[in-house]
């Protein structure tokens, strides 16, 4: 019988007893693969990949590091993010450093298998600490009381093998759909909590790392955060109810529709990224055609701040030229310049819009 004080060394692995692929099951993975691929679709569109990437990333590592009760604000991480020479908090680096691990993790995809010594990398880059799984005794999950509520398997060898098994099942040919292997993962690697810290964000990471390895994402745009974030009761009473109570569909279908939601939203958000992007592209084209180029225009949508530096950096001239550039983007209301310590940044406030909304 479980008990919450007892480390859980009895963790079964995966896959669970339960018959996993029911009616409701099936007709939720199947709106939401449509949703998923609809997201793939949109994100292809993209004209630089890396603008996509550059913005839309450290909105999930906001929201994931908010999980945490890591908070900073979209302004301050926008610039943080910006210029790594900007006085930032602790809160602000520390998101950033998610977005490094999650960047660090979706270069391996193809060239290394996502396996043990990739889960401890990217732990270890989230927290800028030299440590492996947990040794020490003594770790539980509580809850705002300080009532524990869940105690995770103890001992390196105990941890290595449930990691072992998890790597077994994520890589096996099982016939399972893939959207429902990942919510199966996500709640092991969470209720095997291998690392002294850092063992949510991680393990979100893995969920994007997962979809990308399977091929249903080109690029690492889904960002579940923000709907566990809304949802966060459920997503906690979900995990609890699987370890409790065997509760394996219920906790699916909550990630399953996650999946879906996100995918819709965040689709949605490409798209209106893309309009925007084209109607700045023709508003510059007519009426500032002596500035205009492609390039400047996805340059000044790679991210909210932008200063002449990056410009430069991108090849689209000298430091006189690009300051041009800028201040003619800034004429027509496209940019809003504003000086922050010895330097200007040019600010896109409706993609800020769009990304913060």
């Amino acid at each position: 019988m479980f008990d919450r004080n007892t480390p859980f060394n009895d963790l079964p692995p995966l896959p669970p007893a339960t018959a996993l692929e029911t009616t409701a099951v099936l007709r939720k993975a199947i709106t939401a693969s449509r949703a998923l691929a609809e997201l793939k679709g949109m994100a292809e569109r993209m004209p630089d990949q890396a603008m996509l990437l550059d913005s839309l990333i450290l909105q999930e590592a906001r929201a994931s590091s908010e999980i945490e009760n890591i908070l900073t604000t979209n302004d301050e991480l926008f610039k943080a993010a910006s210029d790594e020479s900007l006085p930032a908090s602790p809160e602000a680096k520390e998101v950033l450093r998610y977005r490094q691990a999650l960047n660090h993790g979706f270069r391996q995809i193809g060239t290394r298998p996502l396996a043990t010594g990739l889960f401890i990398e990217i732990a270890q880059l989230i927290k800028q600490a030299d440590f492996s799984v947990r040794r020490t005794p003594g770790t539980r999950i509580a809850n705002g009381r300080g009532q524990t509520i869940y105690t995770p398997p103890e001992g390196d060898g105990v941890i290595r093998d449930k990691l072992r098994e998890l790597e077994n099942f994520m890589h096996a040919e099982d016939g399972l759909d893939a959207l429902v292997k990942m919510a199966l993962m996500h709640y092991q690697f969470e209720a095997i909590h291998p690392f002294p810290d850092g063992n949510g964000r991680t393990g979100r990471i893995l969920n994007i790392l997962y979809l990308v390895d399977c091929g249903l994402l080109t690029q690492p745009v889904l960002y579940l955060s923000r709907h566990i974030i809304d949802h966060k009761a459920a997503y906690y009473e979900g995990l609890r109810r699987v370890t409790e109570e065997g509760a394996w569909i219920e906790w699916v279908l909550y990630m399953l529709d996650a999946v879906e939601q996100t995918s819709l939203r965040t689709r949605q958000q490409i798209i209106d990224i893309l309009a925007l992007m084209e109607s700045v592209r023709e508003r510059v084209q007519r009426e500032a055609p002596g500035v205009y180029s492609k390039d400047l225009i996805e340059q000044v949508f790679r991210q909210p701040y932008c200063k002449i530096q990056f410009l430069e950096r991108a090849g689209l001239g000298t430091r006189q030229t690009c300051a041009k550039y800028l201040r003619e983007l800034e004429r027509l209301g496209v940019l809003s310049g504003q000086k922050i310590g010895r330097e200007v940044y040019f600010i896109n406030e409706p993609l800020f819009g769009l990304l913060t909304r």
